[in-house]
């Protein structure tokens, strides 16, 4: 069963924290609280820290390990503990400190202190994690316009003007981007394909688009990948608004949607950039698969197993 509402064993609790996530002054706070709770506090300095801090605390022995950072620092974490191997043995957990935090909204989680209050008394779940050429991601895997707004993101821009920052970029990346022609195979059990040009590809593992109703939470313990496929269309066509609208997700003439629990994408040989949960790479070929149930973490109240 998924569910549990115990809060673990008495091993060690580590968080990890990155200073400089959202506003940036969120430090003093989180390591009040996580000093209340019995955490060892580990500081990132730089890309890649996390995965390494998360990694040697799962090789040590931890049975807790805290993200306080936005959806890169969770992502960073959550690859430290893949790589130890320890998911059997860690429960994660999310603290918010980032300018969009989408995945801890969509598992309930409200802030700093919503966090700590979970961690100790919170319902737990087991829910999928997904897999892009064997890197896991916890919310979404996202090719093309929004990947290239996302990169293009800076870390002022995103300071000074929040979530709007995404918005911001992706308006002034919609001119310059070129469809990308993509070719997507699901797997053998649902056996759909789909080939042609393509303005955007969101792979939702937690998160769920097109996001009409202002929900973006997907099912994310039920073994299957939420595929968003926006077609491209002729720039001159295409006005900026309805970019914004189509991105940010309402329905649209032009929008594929599969549910499958792995697919394959191929580019002609052309790398193109994914976004994991923010985390960037590059990849002509992408092999994508969920593992179900594979990740324990304390949810909110706002969290539902089945958002429909």
């Amino acid at each position: 069963m998924p569910v549990s509402n115990t809060t673990g064993g008495d091993g060690e609790r580590v968080l990890v924290l990155n200073p400089q996530s959202g506003s940036g002054d969120h430090a003093p706070e989180v390591h009040g609280r996580a000093d209340e709770h019995g955490f060892e506090v580990r500081e990132t300095a730089a890309a890649g820290d996390a995965v390494d801090f998360a990694a040697a605390a799962a090789e040590s022995g931890a049975d807790l390990i805290a993200a306080a950072g936005g959806d890169g620092t969770l992502n960073e974490v959550v690859r430290g503990i893949d790589r130890a191997d320890a998911f059997d043995e860690v429960t994660f957990a999310a603290v918010p400190t980032g300018t969009g935090n989408n995945f801890a909204g969509n598992v309930g989680v409200r802030g700093i202190s919503h966090a700590f209050e979970l961690i100790d008394s919170g319902e737990r779940r087991a829910i999928d994690l997904g897999y892009a050429n064997g890197r896991p991601f916890l919310n979404s895997c996202v090719g093309g316009l929004t990947a290239d707004a996302s990169a293009n993101t800076s870390p002022e821009l995103k300071e000074r003007l929040g979530v709007a920052a995404y918005v911001v970029s992706t308006l002034r990346t919609v001119t310059e981007f070129e469809g990308m022609p993509l070719h997507v195979e699901t797997s053998d059990e649902i056996a759909e394909t789909w080939r042609g040009d393509a303005l955007i590809v969101l792979i939702g593992n937690c998160r769920r688009a097109p996001a009409g109703d202002g929900r973006t939470q997907a099912n994310v313990e039920d073994g299957l990948l939420d595929v968003t496929i926006v077609e491209e269309a002729p720039t001159g066509d295409l006005a900026r608004d309805a970019v914004v609208q189509r991105v940010l997700g309402a329905d649209a003439a032009g929008t594929v949607r599969l549910l499958t629990p792995s697919l394959s994408l191929s580019t002609a040989d052309e790398e193109i950039a994914y976004s994991l949960d923010g985390e960037m790479i590059a990849a002509a070929d992408l092999q994508v698969d969920t593992e179900r149930r594979r990740l324990r973490l304390p949810v909110g109240d706002a969290y539902d197993p089945d958002p429909g």
